[in-house]
């Protein structure tokens, strides 16, 4: 079994910027997963933020695009959202999630994701 834990949230004013970290384990994890971030708010609907396959290959949604950025340390078991020029409509929980690549690189479908940290509350204010 793959456990998750994300941490690094927090509250920030508009412009801030706050560092997401997902730290992997479990005997199944595998760096050869996608891995990504997705959030959440109450009543609506999960959206995809950023994947990263093994490769380095990268998805970012096109509402973050230019201020978030998805990486990795590998040795670490560890992925990370940078997020930068941060806006109160990015006040959401964020979710990091781990699924099985089987090619053509990784989407942001939350439905080709089996694991899934508890997330962390990011909170913008203007």
């Amino acid at each position: 079994q793959v456990q998750l834990v994300e941490s690094g949230g927090g509250s920030v004013q508009a412009g801030g910027s706050l560092r997401l970290s997902c730290v992997a384990s479990g005997g199944t994890y595998s760096p050869t997963y996608c891995k990504g971030w997705f959030r959440q708010a109450p009543g609506k609907e999960r959206e995809g933020v950023a994947a990263i396959d093994s490769n380095g290959g990268r998805v970012v949604a096109d509402a973050v695009k230019g201020r978030f950025t998805i990486s990795e340390d590998n040795v670490k078991q560890t992925l990370y959202l940078q997020m930068n020029s941060l806006k109160p409509e990015d006040t959401y929980i964020y979710r990091c999630a781990a699924g099985h690549d089987f090619g053509g690189g990784c989407r942001l479908d939350a439905r080709e994701y089996n694991y899934w940290g508890q997330g962390t509350q990011v909170t913008v204010s203007s």
